[in-house]
């Protein structure tokens, strides 16, 4: 009786390894298939080439994650690229920033192009520009302004009222650079 009880135990803890053993092939095939799921449709072969196998399914998502963490590693060195050039950036516009307001004056020939660009905090009278043209022997033709960000850029055309006498450039924009920033504020070097 005890040789039947014994071999009872041991068949039943065979077959407590063999079930054992069946559920983890089971699980371990659920997760292969898992993973196999994750791997783009573009990546795997043609339908009409046969099924791969566990091993190559494996061999695919291992170069998939490999080829993932490359494009990881590339994306971070760019956005650190754009970051460092953002700071720039941002140490340019505080530059720019401490010698606004900015005048440029273009002569044209028979017109004249005025760039103003100041912060939301040293505006002007764009009417003044104006009137400096407009004693200076030009006709203001058109007159637009647009805010990017905290400044704001000004742009005047003006034509030559006539054209034997013109208009007087350096002069122009001496009065405009007075306006725009006048003579007491000025550093004491200049």
């Amino acid at each position: 009786m005890k040789k039947r009880v014994a071999s009872t135990s041991t068949e039943s803890s065979k077959l407590d390894r063999k079930t054992i053993e069946k559920n983890r092939r089971i699980h371990m095939k659920s997760l292969c298939d898992q993973l196999s799921s994750l791997i783009p449709p573009n990546l795997k072969p043609a339908k009409s080439k046969l099924m791969l196998g566990q091993r190559d399914q494996l061999d695919l998502a291992a170069r998939y994650i490999k080829h993932m963490n490359e494009r990881i590693e590339k994306l971070k060195r760019q956005k650190e690229q754009v970051m460092s050039n953002n700071d720039d950036r941002k140490m340019f516009n505080n530059n720019v920033e401490s010698k606004l307001p900015i005048v440029e004056l273009r002569d044209l020939g028979s017109s004249i192009e005025v760039m103003l660009v100041s912060g939301l905090n040293k505006t002007f009278m764009l009417y003044e520009v104006i009137s400096v043209l407009e004693e200076e022997g030009a006709e203001v033709v058109t007159a637009s302004f647009s805010t990017v960000g905290d400044k704001i850029f000004y742009v005047v055309h003006a034509q030559v009222k006539i054209s034997r006498v013109g208009v007087e450039t350096t002069r122009a924009y001496n009065r405009l650079q007075e306006f725009i920033a006048p003579p007491e504020i000025w550093p004491e070097d200049v």
